[in-house]
């Protein structure tokens, strides 16, 4: 598993009420996303920087995701570039689930 987080510094501090309104606009496009395990969205206490935080199955699909269309529409839609980093997740304990221990490969 991959774990992705994407970070967008913001022109002008967003509010946490604008910070939910832009996300619920953009998380239907994130449902059922092929290779997305979940996704958390970010915002900074002092609004500064927003983004989000994500588990893929795999790298090629977050790559997949990455590119093209997505790019251009969260840069039109934050108006800044985001900032990618990229981690290894080996191993997840998700106690949302009942304390499930997920293991790549």
């Amino acid at each position: 598993m991959i774990v992705t987080v994407v970070q967008f510094r913001m022109s002008n501090p967003v509010s946490l009420a604008d910070a939910r309104r832009m996300f619920e606009s953009s998380a239907p496009k994130y449902v059922g996303l092929a290779g997305l395990l979940r996704k958390y969205y970010i915002r900074a206490e002092d609004g500064s920087t927003a983004g989000g935080v994500y588990l893929w199955e795999n790298r090629a699909a977050a790559e997949a995701v990455y590119s093209g269309e997505w790019r251009e529409r969260v840069e039109k839609l934050y108006g800044t570039t985001p900032e990618i980093l990229w981690f290894d997740a080996p191993v997840v304990v998700d106690n949302a689930a009942g304390g499930a221990v997920l293991k790549d490969g």
